[in-house]
Parts: structure tokens; sequence; C-alpha cells
């Protein structure tokens, strides 16, 4: 297999990843002085900012991707192969992917970041995540079944844990997600599930600073704080995460019957 790529007399920029990052540099890169060759392992670009909407209902999948031939549609000497790249020969200058080798005179990396666990591995495998569309489905999927769940169990104990959703990391991810669970409980949930008290959903935002927002300005966080307690989110600050095992959160400062963990405490690069 090979990526089909003509070679031509230009130097060729070859870069991992359509993210903003990916996707900004291949719009601003001169057809004239270079070829450009794009590979990601979607095909499409997704607005990462918008993805908690998907999670909560708010927006359907397509809202927030677009196809990336639609995006280049017309640039010239661009070209884009859906693939996941395995190597990098610095050597040679070659890629190795899953659909065949590449010769490269220039490389840019930006295939973005994946969720840090911080060496958690009950957390990996029991907690959720917010990194792609397909997690953001997976939740939005997961949070429609407790409810249909906690309707079905006369278990007092289930039903809390099925209504029970635990946020860890006051970051913009957590904060908007809390934030959307919440309209979510006051406009949709009661007309949707009559036969549930959807009063006994609780959100929780547990955060290891003393503040949400800690990357943000004072005002920001102080305003996103107040916002979020008016609709009913609990905050936890200086709190942080032990370990789950699948249904109670253990933390420093109280444990959390919960079937729906959702980490966004942190971010590291994708290697």
């Amino acid at each position: 297999m090979n990526l089909n790529i003509p070679n031509i007399d230009l130097p060729r920029v070859v870069i991992i990843g359509c993210g903003f990052a990916g996707l900004k540099l291949v719009r601003k890169i001169s057809s004239k002085n270079y070829q450009v060759v794009l590979l990601d392992k979607n095909n499409y670009h997704t607005f990462q900012p918008l993805m908690y909407q998907v999670a909560s209902s708010s927006l359907e999948p397509d809202s927030i991707v677009y196809p990336i031939r639609k995006v280049f549609k017309g640039k010239k000497n661009f070209h884009f192969r859906m693939a996941a790249v395995d190597y990098v020969n610095l050597e040679s200058n070659e890629l190795i992917t899953n659909i065949g080798a590449l010769k490269y005179d220039f490389l840019v990396i930006a295939t973005g970041a994946v969720t840090n666990f911080f060496g958690m591995k009950n957390i990996q495998k029991y907690g959720y995540t917010m990194k792609s569309l397909r997690e953001s489905l997976d939740l939005r999927s997961l949070i429609l079944q407790n409810f249909e769940k906690a309707l079905n169990t006369a278990d007092l104990d289930e039903r809390e844990r099925y209504m029970n959703f635990v946020i860890v990391g006051g970051g913009a991810t957590g904060v908007e997600l809390a934030g959307a669970l919440a309209e979510l409980k006051r406009n949709i949930l009661p007309n949707d599930y009559p036969d549930l008290d959807i009063r006994q959903m609780q959100i929780h935002v547990i955060e290891a600073s003393d503040r949400i927002l800690s990357g943000m300005s004072d005002t920001a966080s102080l305003q996103s704080h107040k916002f979020l307690k008016n609709l009913g989110v609990n905050i936890w600050l200086n709190t942080a995460v032990k370990d789950y095992d699948g249904k109670i959160v253990i933390t420093s400062a109280r444990d959390f019957n919960t079937k729906t963990l959702i980490w966004s405490a942190g971010v590291m690069g994708l290697p």
C-alpha cells in the first residue's frame, strides 16, 4: 500500500493532525512554495469546544464536525490522506503509516492532546472522558441510559448512583459540562421522565485547586462559580480524587456514590 502522493519539484511539508493548529497551518501555507500533505486518523475536523453540548444532547454531532476535504477544496498542491502514523524515521525523513510510507522535507506534528489520568488505573478503567466525538456520543448515551435504569430500580442507593454525576476537574470542559447537565436537569429531564423525581439528580464538580477555572482571571472564576451554584451544581474545591471502583468515588473530602465519573482533570501531549 502507498499514499499515492505525486512527487513534484517543491519541498513537501507533511502535517500530522487536523485540529486547530494543523488546520490553520494548512490554510496559511503557500501552495506556490510547498507541496502540503495533511494526515489525520479521521476525515473530518472536530470543533472540540462544543463537544460538551453533544454529550448533553444540546447539539447533534454533525453540528461540530466538518469534512476536511471540503475545508481545503481548491487548494493547489494539497493532499489529504486518512491515516494513522505509526513511526517517524528521522534519519531517512520518512513516515510509516497504516496505509504506507511517505517521504517528507518538513514535518509538523500537531496531534493534539490525550487525557492524563496521572497513573490512576481505576479512573482510566471506570471513568469517562470527552476528548473525541465518539467519547461525547458515548457519554450522551450513558446519561440517557442512566435515567432509564434509575426509573426501573426500586433500590434507592442504586437509583442515587444512576442520578449522580461527578465531574473531576474545574477547568473549561468541566465547568461547561456541569452547566449543560444542570440545564438538562432544569429544562428537559422533568418532561422526559415525569415518573422520576429529577430533583434527586446531583451534579458535583471536584477541583483540586482553590477555585474553578484557575487558568483564567479571578473575575471569570468567581462569576462561573456563582453561575453554577445558581444552577444547583455542587462545587468541591481543594478536593483531590484518590480512587474510583465504578460505584464510589473516594476523595480527600468525602465519598460520592455514582455510576458516572467524568474525568476532565488534565491532558498530556499525544506521543
